[in-house]
């Protein structure tokens, strides 16, 4: 287990350099959306899951600029099943459903769309844009349709420049909990 967690670790602080549009790193932003998360009092899992929603970009290869090439690489599909085989699905499933409720909410929150980022609105356009009335029907009775939610707010709010939060290492405790099948019941999120 605890080879695993170092993998996902070594993964982000290398590979997690890279830029993915937005004005910091994969890493950054991954660290920031955990931030927000444990902020606002997320679970343990939606933490882990805020802090592992784009790790499907460190694993498709493609590159930095596929958007810009018209390339929807589908990496919360490619993190989500990753991840699956190691972590609970309150962990894979919101990661798997974060770019489907940027969709989602496009199409119910009339404020949403006017609060994307540049670099979120060219990979809104590559992922289908805002979801018809069907689609958004059928997604409300998913299971982790909340979890995924609340994950894509924290994705939207963790791309601030600079800001000061806990580094990747004080998730470790996080991560290796949640890789065991029995867990603890301690509550180990970092700290500032």
């Amino acid at each position: 287990m605890t080879e695993l967690v170092d993998q996902i670790i070594a993964s982000l602080q290398t590979e997690g350099q890279r830029s993915y549009g937005e004005r910091l790193t994969i890493l950054e932003h991954s660290l920031q959306s955990a931030w927000f998360a444990q902020q606002d009092g997320a679970s343990e899992t939606l933490v882990l899951a805020s802090l592992l929603h784009d790790y499907g970009h460190l694993l498709h290869g493609l590159g930095e600029d596929i958007a810009d090439r018209g390339i929807d690489a589908a990496h919360e599909e490619i993190g989500a099943n990753y991840l699956s085989q190691h972590f609970p699905e309150t962990i894979s499933e919101p990661i798997r459903l974060h770019v489907a409720a940027k969709r989602y909410l496009c199409a119910t929150d009339p404020d949403y769309h006017g609060q994307l980022s540049e670099a979120s609105l060219q990979s809104l356009a590559l992922q289908g844009g805002p979801m018809t009335d069907a689609e958004v029907r059928s997604w409300q009775a998913k299971p982790h349709f909340e979890d995924a939610l609340k994950l894509r707010r924290y994705d939207d709010e963790g791309k601030v420049p600079e800001l000061e939060v806990p580094n990747l290492e004080s998730y470790r405790p996080l991560l290796e909990n949640h890789l065991s099948p029995t867990g603890m019941t301690e509550t180990l999120l970092p700290t500032p």
